[in-house]
């Protein structure tokens, strides 16, 4: 009981702030938006909405690393967390309390993603609701990481790598605007070590019913979204001893 009610006190404190709305929900469309029109007066197959619309959907979700990263650094900066310290509480509830409502709006921002991108010309088709079923690994993934960088840096801190450094990160490694064989077969092997092509790919096999290539990528993005929150609710244990 404790926890939900720590998650409902984050769930309101997220959409207290418009701008979260905005780059949450308004960002990613209007990448979507702008990439199929340059896609729809240029000669050459680039920005197809088959490829295109799972991968800005996985983009929206890097947003959720830079609310939780605030919230959380927000709240470490202030006395509430260090009231809070008191109660019966642990690590792993603190952090629950704080992953909970981002998957809501996970989900939302990956059907408002997807509905879009129907209303730009995208056959509907019930493999939809499997893209937004396999982008869920990846929400994990990007809510620990902000959890991670909120246990670790101050909310200034916070903002510069969940916010410019993440998003442009993940953009370029998970191949949302290109393909990875253009840059060699070296960078490809790195990039796919790494979970963002991974999580990107898996949508798109969604996307397409490649049932069979889906496992595998959404296994390797579960494999690190668990050990990053298992190492986010370790750093705040840490924290929490030395308060």
């Amino acid at each position: 009981m404790r926890t939900l009610a720590f998650a409902k006190r984050n769930g309101k404190e997220l959409f207290r702030d418009p701008l979260t709305l905005f780059f949450g929900l308004g960002f990613p469309l209007v990448l979507l938006v702008m990439m199929t029109v340059i896609q729809n007066n240029i000669p050459v197959h680039i920005f197809e909405l088959n490829t295109l619309a799972p991968g800005i959907a996985l983009f929206g979700l890097t947003f959720l690393a830079l609310f939780a990263g605030l919230l959380l650094a927000k709240d470490r900066s202030t006395a509430f967390l260090a009231r809070l310290t008191a109660s019966p509480m642990t690590a792993s509830d603190f952090l629950l309390g704080y992953l909970l409502p981002m998957l809501p709006m996970a989900v939302g921002q990956s059907v408002i993603c997807l509905g879009a991108a129907v209303a730009l010309g995208l056959p509907l088709s019930w493999n939809l609701l499997a893209v937004v079923a396999s982008l869920v690994p990846s929400a994990l993934l990007f809510i620990a990481l902000g959890l991670l960088c909120g246990t670790m840096f101050n909310d200034r801190q916070v903002g510069g790598m969940c916010g410019a450094i993440l998003t442009n990160v993940t953009a370029w490694l998970a191949g949302i605007w290109f393909d990875l064989s253009l840059m060699g077969e070296r960078f490809k092997a790195f990039v796919y070590l790494l979970p963002f092509a991974h999580g990107a790919d898996g949508a798109r096999a969604a996307l397409a019913g490649d049932w069979a290539a889906l496992p595998g990528h959404l296994l390797w993005v579960s494999v690190w979204a668990a050990a990053l929150m298992a190492l986010a609710v370790w750093l705040f244990r840490r924290r929490l001893v030395e308060r």
